[in-house]
Protein backbone atom coordinates (compact mmCIF):
# COMPACT_ATOMS: atom_id res chain seq x y z
CA UNK A 1 0.00 0.00 0.00
CA UNK A 2 2.99 2.27 0.91
CA UNK A 3 4.69 1.16 -2.23
CA UNK A 4 1.21 2.18 -4.60
CA UNK A 5 1.23 5.38 -2.90
CA UNK A 6 4.68 6.44 -3.93
CA UNK A 7 4.59 5.43 -6.70
CA UNK A 8 1.52 7.41 -7.63
CA UNK A 9 2.81 10.64 -6.03
CA UNK A 10 6.16 10.19 -8.09
CA UNK A 11 3.85 9.96 -11.44
CA UNK A 12 2.38 12.94 -10.26
CA UNK A 13 5.31 14.70 -9.90
CA UNK A 14 6.22 13.54 -13.50
CA UNK A 15 3.06 14.60 -15.03
CA UNK A 16 3.85 18.39 -13.12
CA UNK A 17 6.75 18.28 -14.35
CA UNK A 18 6.37 18.35 -17.60
CA UNK A 19 3.00 20.30 -17.59
CA UNK A 20 5.48 22.82 -16.59
CA UNK A 21 7.95 23.09 -19.22
CA UNK A 22 4.85 22.59 -21.73
CA UNK A 23 3.13 25.68 -20.09
CA UNK A 24 6.60 27.76 -19.69
CA UNK A 25 6.51 30.59 -20.54
CA UNK A 26 9.54 32.95 -22.16
CA UNK A 27 10.76 34.06 -19.12
CA UNK A 28 11.55 30.30 -18.01
CA UNK A 29 13.46 29.98 -21.45
CA UNK A 30 15.38 33.02 -20.45
CA UNK A 31 16.69 31.38 -16.92
CA UNK A 32 19.23 29.37 -19.73
CA UNK A 33 20.49 32.64 -20.83
CA UNK A 34 23.48 33.24 -18.18
CA UNK A 35 23.63 37.21 -16.94
CA UNK A 36 20.94 37.80 -18.28
CA UNK A 37 17.85 37.15 -16.67
CA UNK A 38 15.19 39.28 -18.95
CA UNK A 39 16.53 37.81 -21.90
CA UNK A 40 14.28 36.61 -24.43
CA UNK A 41 15.66 33.37 -25.28
CA UNK A 42 14.77 30.65 -27.97
CA UNK A 43 11.71 28.63 -26.97
CA UNK A 44 11.91 25.58 -29.07
CA UNK A 45 14.30 23.94 -31.68
CA UNK A 46 12.26 23.26 -35.06
CA UNK A 47 13.49 20.14 -37.14
CA UNK A 48 11.99 19.70 -41.08
CA UNK A 49 12.75 17.62 -44.09
CA UNK A 50 13.60 19.40 -47.23
CA UNK A 51 12.05 16.66 -49.19
CA UNK A 52 8.92 17.06 -47.44
CA UNK A 53 7.99 20.41 -47.72
CA UNK A 54 10.70 21.59 -49.79
CA UNK A 55 9.13 25.20 -50.51
CA UNK A 56 8.31 27.09 -47.79
CA UNK A 57 7.65 31.44 -47.35
CA UNK A 58 4.13 32.58 -47.74
CA UNK A 59 5.47 35.61 -49.92
CA UNK A 60 5.93 33.31 -52.16
CA UNK A 61 4.60 29.75 -51.44
CA UNK A 62 1.75 28.35 -50.12
CA UNK A 63 3.41 27.01 -47.26
CA UNK A 64 5.31 28.00 -44.92
CA UNK A 65 7.12 26.49 -40.92
CA UNK A 66 4.69 24.62 -39.12
CA UNK A 67 4.82 27.55 -36.21
CA UNK A 68 2.15 27.94 -33.77
CA UNK A 69 0.68 31.67 -32.75
CA UNK A 70 3.40 34.14 -32.07
CA UNK A 71 6.43 32.07 -32.69
CA UNK A 72 8.79 34.21 -34.91
CA UNK A 73 12.04 32.72 -37.11
CA UNK A 74 14.66 35.09 -37.70
CA UNK A 75 16.42 35.43 -40.49
CA UNK A 76 19.52 37.38 -42.04
CA UNK A 77 21.10 37.33 -45.61
CA UNK A 78 23.82 38.40 -47.55
CA UNK A 79 26.87 37.93 -44.93
CA UNK A 80 29.33 37.17 -42.94
CA UNK A 81 30.83 41.19 -43.14
CA UNK A 82 32.85 41.15 -39.72
CA UNK A 83 31.70 45.12 -39.05
CA UNK A 84 27.68 44.32 -38.82
CA UNK A 85 28.21 40.54 -38.55
CA UNK A 86 29.72 40.81 -35.49
CA UNK A 87 27.49 43.08 -33.74
CA UNK A 88 24.63 41.52 -35.01
CA UNK A 89 25.97 38.45 -33.32
CA UNK A 90 26.22 39.72 -30.26
CA UNK A 91 22.97 41.06 -30.14
CA UNK A 92 21.49 37.52 -30.49
CA UNK A 93 24.02 36.00 -27.82
CA UNK A 94 22.77 38.62 -25.42
CA UNK A 95 19.35 37.22 -25.75
CA UNK A 96 20.46 33.71 -26.17
CA UNK A 97 18.43 33.80 -29.33
CA UNK A 98 19.44 31.24 -32.80
CA UNK A 99 18.69 32.49 -35.89
CA UNK A 100 19.40 31.30 -39.73
CA UNK A 101 21.96 32.73 -41.88
CA UNK A 102 22.02 32.26 -45.70
CA UNK A 103 25.75 33.46 -46.48
CA UNK A 104 27.32 34.53 -49.62
CA UNK A 105 30.23 32.36 -51.20
CA UNK A 106 32.32 35.30 -52.23
CA UNK A 107 31.58 36.15 -48.38
CA UNK A 108 32.57 33.15 -46.75
CA UNK A 109 35.68 33.12 -49.12
CA UNK A 110 37.06 36.58 -47.72
CA UNK A 111 35.78 35.95 -44.08
CA UNK A 112 35.82 32.52 -43.16
CA UNK A 113 36.01 33.01 -39.85
CA UNK A 114 32.93 34.51 -39.68
CA UNK A 115 30.94 31.54 -41.17
CA UNK A 116 33.10 30.07 -37.81
CA UNK A 117 31.56 32.25 -35.37
CA UNK A 118 28.04 31.67 -36.68
CA UNK A 119 28.50 27.61 -36.19
CA UNK A 120 30.00 28.21 -32.81
CA UNK A 121 27.46 30.05 -31.74
CA UNK A 122 24.97 27.44 -32.50
CA UNK A 123 23.05 29.12 -35.30
CA UNK A 124 21.65 27.31 -38.75
CA UNK A 125 23.78 28.29 -41.73
CA UNK A 126 22.38 28.14 -45.18
CA UNK A 127 23.81 29.72 -48.39
CA UNK A 128 22.63 32.26 -50.86
CA UNK A 129 24.25 32.04 -54.10
CA UNK A 130 28.02 33.30 -54.76
CA UNK A 131 27.68 36.61 -55.65
CA UNK A 132 24.10 37.34 -54.86
CA UNK A 133 23.04 38.53 -58.63
CA UNK A 134 19.61 39.77 -59.02
CA UNK A 135 19.01 37.84 -62.22
CA UNK A 136 18.18 34.36 -61.09
CA UNK A 137 14.90 34.48 -62.71
CA UNK A 138 16.32 34.84 -66.15
CA UNK A 139 19.55 33.26 -66.36
CA UNK A 140 20.48 30.34 -68.23
CA UNK A 141 20.13 27.37 -65.67
CA UNK A 142 23.26 26.19 -66.31
CA UNK A 143 24.64 29.67 -64.61
CA UNK A 144 22.12 29.14 -61.70
CA UNK A 145 23.90 25.68 -60.92
CA UNK A 146 27.47 27.33 -60.87
CA UNK A 147 26.12 30.04 -58.65
CA UNK A 148 24.30 28.10 -56.32
CA UNK A 149 27.20 25.75 -55.69
CA UNK A 150 30.03 28.12 -55.73
CA UNK A 151 27.97 29.45 -52.53
CA UNK A 152 27.72 25.78 -51.27
CA UNK A 153 31.37 25.11 -52.14
CA UNK A 154 32.95 28.15 -50.13
CA UNK A 155 30.55 27.91 -47.25
CA UNK A 156 31.29 24.52 -46.64
CA UNK A 157 35.03 25.59 -47.26
CA UNK A 158 35.09 28.12 -44.19
CA UNK A 159 33.57 25.49 -41.83
CA UNK A 160 35.99 23.03 -39.71
CA UNK A 161 32.87 20.41 -40.12
CA UNK A 162 31.23 20.84 -43.49
CA UNK A 163 28.76 18.35 -42.78
CA UNK A 164 26.99 21.03 -40.68
CA UNK A 165 25.84 23.15 -43.97
CA UNK A 166 22.13 22.80 -43.54
CA UNK A 167 20.67 22.57 -47.33
CA UNK A 168 18.70 25.68 -47.19
CA UNK A 169 19.00 28.13 -49.78
CA UNK A 170 17.31 31.64 -50.27
CA UNK A 171 17.49 32.96 -53.81
CA UNK A 172 19.25 36.41 -54.09
CA UNK A 173 15.88 38.98 -54.28
CA UNK A 174 13.48 36.08 -54.00
CA UNK A 175 13.51 36.53 -57.88
CA UNK A 176 12.24 32.64 -58.53
CA UNK A 177 12.32 30.70 -61.23
CA UNK A 178 11.53 27.45 -61.96
CA UNK A 179 14.32 25.74 -63.45
CA UNK A 180 16.33 27.01 -60.22
CA UNK A 181 13.87 25.76 -57.72
CA UNK A 182 13.59 21.94 -58.87
CA UNK A 183 17.70 21.73 -59.94
CA UNK A 184 17.63 23.07 -55.66
CA UNK A 185 14.67 20.20 -54.76
CA UNK A 186 16.18 17.53 -56.90
CA UNK A 187 19.30 17.98 -54.56
CA UNK A 188 17.29 18.07 -51.53
CA UNK A 189 17.40 21.68 -50.53
CA UNK A 190 14.87 23.43 -49.05
CA UNK A 191 13.84 26.88 -51.02
CA UNK A 192 13.05 29.47 -48.08
CA UNK A 193 11.34 32.66 -49.19
CA UNK A 194 9.64 34.33 -46.44
CA UNK A 195 6.83 35.42 -44.24
CA UNK A 196 7.37 38.97 -44.02
CA UNK A 197 10.29 41.01 -44.64
CA UNK A 198 11.65 44.55 -42.55
CA UNK A 199 12.93 46.47 -45.92
CA UNK A 200 16.31 46.66 -44.21
CA UNK A 201 17.83 46.77 -46.95
CA UNK A 202 15.85 49.62 -48.44
CA UNK A 203 17.49 53.50 -47.58
CA UNK A 204 14.63 54.16 -44.60
CA UNK A 205 15.46 54.62 -40.98
CA UNK A 206 16.47 52.28 -38.13
CA UNK A 207 13.15 53.06 -36.55
CA UNK A 208 11.29 52.54 -40.16
CA UNK A 209 12.75 48.63 -40.23
CA UNK A 210 11.61 48.39 -36.79
CA UNK A 211 8.30 49.77 -36.97
CA UNK A 212 7.72 47.13 -40.46
CA UNK A 213 9.26 44.34 -38.45
CA UNK A 214 6.22 44.78 -35.80
CA UNK A 215 3.86 46.08 -38.11
CA UNK A 216 3.46 42.62 -40.31
CA UNK A 217 4.35 40.51 -37.62
CA UNK A 218 1.66 41.50 -35.53
CA UNK A 219 -0.50 41.37 -39.54
CA UNK A 220 0.25 37.79 -39.68
CA UNK A 221 0.66 36.85 -36.06
CA UNK A 222 3.67 34.50 -36.99
CA UNK A 223 6.35 33.70 -39.41
CA UNK A 224 9.43 34.04 -40.88
CA UNK A 225 11.08 37.28 -40.77
CA UNK A 226 13.61 38.61 -43.29
CA UNK A 227 16.85 40.64 -42.16
CA UNK A 228 20.60 41.39 -43.73
CA UNK A 229 23.24 41.36 -41.00
CA UNK A 230 25.44 43.65 -43.61
CA UNK A 231 23.53 47.03 -42.81
CA UNK A 232 24.22 49.38 -39.91
CA UNK A 233 19.87 50.11 -39.77
CA UNK A 234 19.65 46.59 -38.95
CA UNK A 235 22.40 46.24 -35.92
CA UNK A 236 20.54 49.77 -34.77
CA UNK A 237 16.92 48.01 -35.49
CA UNK A 238 17.57 44.45 -34.10
CA UNK A 239 17.29 45.31 -30.25
CA UNK A 240 14.33 47.98 -30.52
CA UNK A 241 12.84 44.72 -32.30
CA UNK A 242 13.56 42.21 -29.52
CA UNK A 243 12.47 44.30 -27.06
CA UNK A 244 9.20 44.52 -28.68
CA UNK A 245 8.63 40.56 -29.48
CA UNK A 246 9.47 40.12 -25.35
CA UNK A 247 7.04 42.74 -24.32
CA UNK A 248 4.35 41.38 -27.25
CA UNK A 249 5.01 38.16 -25.72
CA UNK A 250 6.33 36.31 -29.47
CA UNK A 251 8.57 33.17 -28.48
CA UNK A 252 12.20 32.73 -30.67
CA UNK A 253 12.09 29.29 -32.51
CA UNK A 254 15.47 27.85 -33.76
CA UNK A 255 15.18 25.11 -37.54
CA UNK A 256 17.49 23.09 -38.39
CA UNK A 257 17.53 20.06 -40.78
CA UNK A 258 16.59 16.90 -39.98
CA UNK A 259 19.40 13.81 -40.14
CA UNK A 260 19.87 10.11 -39.93
CA UNK A 261 20.50 10.59 -35.89
CA UNK A 262 17.76 13.78 -35.85
CA UNK A 263 14.34 13.01 -37.34
CA UNK A 264 12.15 15.64 -38.28
CA UNK A 265 9.73 17.22 -35.78
CA UNK A 266 6.17 15.84 -36.33
CA UNK A 267 3.60 17.69 -38.18
CA UNK A 268 0.53 17.58 -39.79
CA UNK A 269 -0.05 19.23 -43.12
CA UNK A 270 -2.35 21.47 -42.31
CA UNK A 271 0.06 23.02 -39.53
CA UNK A 272 2.00 24.24 -42.58
CA UNK A 273 -0.56 26.97 -43.69
CA UNK A 274 0.18 30.41 -42.78
CA UNK A 275 -3.24 30.33 -41.08
CA UNK A 276 -5.12 27.02 -41.72
CA UNK A 277 -8.83 26.63 -41.95
CA UNK A 278 -11.29 25.93 -39.08
CA UNK A 279 -14.62 24.60 -39.39
CA UNK A 280 -15.55 27.55 -37.75
CA UNK A 281 -14.05 30.17 -40.75
CA UNK A 282 -16.04 30.30 -43.81
CA UNK A 283 -14.47 29.16 -47.16
CA UNK A 284 -14.00 32.02 -49.34
CA UNK A 285 -14.19 29.56 -52.40
CA UNK A 286 -15.59 26.36 -53.63
CA UNK A 287 -13.79 23.71 -54.07
CA UNK A 288 -12.87 22.83 -57.42
CA UNK A 289 -14.79 19.96 -58.92
CA UNK A 290 -12.70 16.57 -59.20
CA UNK A 291 -11.80 15.10 -61.90
CA UNK A 292 -13.36 11.59 -61.91
CA UNK A 293 -11.89 8.45 -64.28
CA UNK A 294 -14.91 6.27 -65.23
CA UNK A 295 -13.59 2.37 -66.13
CA UNK A 296 -16.29 2.42 -69.11
CA UNK A 297 -17.56 5.02 -71.39
CA UNK A 298 -20.17 3.23 -73.16
CA UNK A 299 -24.11 4.51 -72.01
CA UNK A 300 -26.20 1.89 -71.35
CA UNK A 301 -29.71 1.48 -73.83
CA UNK A 302 -32.69 3.44 -72.88
CA UNK A 303 -35.92 0.98 -71.45
CA UNK A 304 -38.73 0.06 -73.59
CA UNK A 305 -42.23 -0.67 -72.20
CA UNK A 306 -41.31 -4.50 -71.64
CA UNK A 307 -38.47 -3.33 -69.17
CA UNK A 308 -40.94 -1.48 -66.62
CA UNK A 309 -43.48 -4.49 -67.08
CA UNK A 310 -45.71 -2.62 -68.74
CA UNK A 311 -49.16 -3.98 -70.54
CA UNK A 312 -50.85 -3.42 -73.88
CA UNK A 313 -53.68 -1.94 -72.41
CA UNK A 314 -52.11 0.15 -69.85
CA UNK A 315 -51.15 4.25 -70.39
CA UNK A 316 -47.59 4.20 -71.39
CA UNK A 317 -45.30 5.04 -68.23
CA UNK A 318 -42.76 6.80 -69.96
CA UNK A 319 -43.08 10.44 -70.93
CA UNK A 320 -43.76 11.34 -74.63
CA UNK A 321 -46.68 11.51 -77.43
CA UNK A 322 -49.18 9.19 -76.74
CA UNK A 323 -51.48 8.43 -79.73
CA UNK A 324 -53.97 10.69 -79.08
CA UNK A 325 -51.32 13.24 -79.09
CA UNK A 326 -49.95 11.95 -82.58
CA UNK A 327 -53.44 12.47 -83.85
CA UNK A 328 -53.69 16.20 -82.98
CA UNK A 329 -52.99 18.74 -85.91
CA UNK A 330 -49.74 20.21 -86.15
CA UNK A 331 -51.69 23.32 -86.73
CA UNK A 332 -54.05 25.67 -85.03
CA UNK A 333 -57.12 27.35 -87.00
CA UNK A 334 -56.96 31.33 -88.08
CA UNK A 335 -58.93 33.61 -86.17
CA UNK A 336 -61.95 34.93 -87.38
CA UNK A 337 -61.82 38.72 -87.98
CA UNK A 338 -64.60 39.57 -85.47
CA UNK A 339 -61.65 38.07 -82.96
CA UNK A 340 -60.05 41.49 -83.06
CA UNK A 341 -62.92 43.65 -83.81
CA UNK A 342 -62.87 47.24 -80.97
CA UNK A 343 -66.81 47.88 -79.83
CA UNK A 344 -67.99 50.77 -80.86
CA UNK A 345 -67.70 54.01 -78.16
CA UNK A 346 -64.78 52.34 -76.31
CA UNK A 347 -61.95 54.14 -74.80
CA UNK A 348 -59.73 52.61 -77.32
CA UNK A 349 -61.08 53.75 -80.06
CA UNK A 350 -61.68 57.34 -78.62
CA UNK A 351 -58.18 57.34 -77.23
CA UNK A 352 -56.53 56.42 -80.72
CA UNK A 353 -57.84 60.14 -81.62
CA UNK A 354 -56.37 63.59 -80.72
CA UNK A 355 -60.26 64.72 -81.25
CA UNK A 356 -62.10 62.36 -78.65
CA UNK A 357 -58.94 62.09 -75.74
CA UNK A 358 -60.69 64.68 -73.71
CA UNK A 359 -63.96 63.16 -74.01
CA UNK A 360 -62.61 59.86 -73.31
CA UNK A 361 -60.63 61.48 -70.30
CA UNK A 362 -64.27 62.91 -69.06
CA UNK A 363 -65.69 59.44 -69.43
CA UNK A 364 -63.35 57.34 -67.70
CA UNK A 365 -63.13 59.72 -64.36
CA UNK A 366 -67.18 59.54 -64.26
CA UNK A 367 -66.77 55.72 -64.52
CA UNK A 368 -64.43 55.63 -62.22
CA UNK A 369 -66.68 57.99 -59.34
CA UNK A 370 -69.66 56.20 -60.00
CA UNK A 371 -72.94 56.54 -58.16
CA UNK A 372 -75.88 58.77 -59.72
CA UNK A 373 -73.24 61.58 -61.05
CA UNK A 374 -71.07 59.36 -62.46
CA UNK A 375 -74.20 57.79 -64.43
CA UNK A 376 -75.12 60.93 -65.75
CA UNK A 377 -71.98 62.01 -67.20
CA UNK A 378 -71.40 58.65 -68.53
CA UNK A 379 -75.16 58.89 -69.95
CA UNK A 380 -74.39 62.58 -71.21
CA UNK A 381 -71.21 61.44 -72.56
CA UNK A 382 -72.75 59.11 -74.86
CA UNK A 383 -75.17 61.32 -76.34
CA UNK A 384 -72.59 63.61 -77.36
CA UNK A 385 -71.00 60.55 -79.28
CA UNK A 386 -74.15 59.89 -81.13
CA UNK A 387 -72.80 61.02 -84.19
CA UNK A 388 -71.16 57.58 -84.65
CA UNK A 389 -74.95 56.68 -85.83
CA UNK A 390 -73.78 55.20 -89.47
CA UNK A 391 -71.26 53.09 -87.78
CA UNK A 392 -73.83 52.00 -85.52
CA UNK A 393 -76.71 52.02 -88.49
CA UNK A 394 -74.43 48.82 -90.47
CA UNK A 395 -74.35 46.93 -86.99
CA UNK A 396 -77.00 44.57 -88.24
CA UNK A 397 -75.60 43.59 -91.70
CA UNK A 398 -72.92 42.96 -89.34
CA UNK A 399 -75.38 40.58 -87.89
CA UNK A 400 -76.71 38.44 -91.00
CA UNK A 401 -73.09 37.19 -92.03
CA UNK A 402 -71.65 40.15 -93.83
CA UNK A 403 -67.77 41.55 -92.48
CA UNK A 404 -67.88 44.56 -90.54
CA UNK A 405 -66.75 47.78 -92.00
CA UNK A 406 -63.85 49.40 -89.29
CA UNK A 407 -65.28 52.17 -87.52
CA UNK A 408 -64.04 55.33 -89.41
CA UNK A 409 -62.40 57.36 -86.40
CA UNK A 410 -62.07 60.58 -88.52
CA UNK A 411 -65.79 60.96 -88.25
CA UNK A 412 -65.79 61.74 -84.87
CA UNK A 413 -66.12 64.96 -84.06
CA UNK A 414 -66.40 66.75 -80.70
CA UNK A 415 -69.64 68.31 -80.61
CA UNK A 416 -70.39 71.86 -78.68
CA UNK A 417 -71.29 71.24 -74.74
Amino acid sequence: MIGSSVAFRTRSWIVLFFGVLTCASPAAFAADCPGHPDALGTSRTLVVDPREHPRIGTMQYRETLPLKDHEVVLTFDDGPVPKYSNQVLQILADECIKATFFTIGSQAKANPDGVRKLVAAGHTVGTHSMNHPLTFEKMPIEKAEAEINGGIEWTSAAMTDPTVLAPFFRIPGLLRAEGVENYLISRGIQVWSADFPADDWRHVSPDRVYQLAIQRLEAKGKGILLLHDIQARTVAALPKIIRDLKARGYRIVHVVPATADRPATPTEPVEWLLHPPTETTPIARWPGVPNFVYTQTQTLPAPNLADLNAQAGHQPLLPGRTKAQASVAATLPVPGRDLFAIPEGSLEVLLSTTLSRRAATRMAAAEAIGGHKGKTATASYKRQTAHAAPATKRAPQAAKGAAPHPTRLASLKKRPQ
